[in-house]
């Protein structure tokens, strides 16, 4: 079950926030009525982690099959956050 609760809350109740986290719940934080964080346990984040590694891996093997974009074009997108691709 996912709990919402203001940035206010959550800091006045930490403890609580974190101790829901490592059971296994999620707490999506607000400011101003807007979802602007959420703290999750620590499994989630490791496999969000995990998958975005297996992602990148599988992106950079697919590219290195059938490079489609210069090695410019590549470092370039790296540093300023671009996408080559577009």
């Amino acid at each position: 079950m996912t709990e919402t609760v203001t940035v206010r809350e959550a800091r006045m109740h930490l403890a609580e926030v974190i101790d829901r986290a490592e059971s296994g719940e999620t707490t999506v934080v607000t400011r101003n009525g807007k979802r602007v964080a959420a703290l999750v346990p620590i499994e989630v984040l490791d496999a969000l982690d995990a998958a975005a590694d297996e992602l990148a891996a599988r992106e950079a093997e697919a590219h290195r099959q059938d490079p489609t974009v210069g090695m410019a074009e590549l470092l370039a997108d790296l540093f300023e956050g671009g996408n080559p691709a577009a």
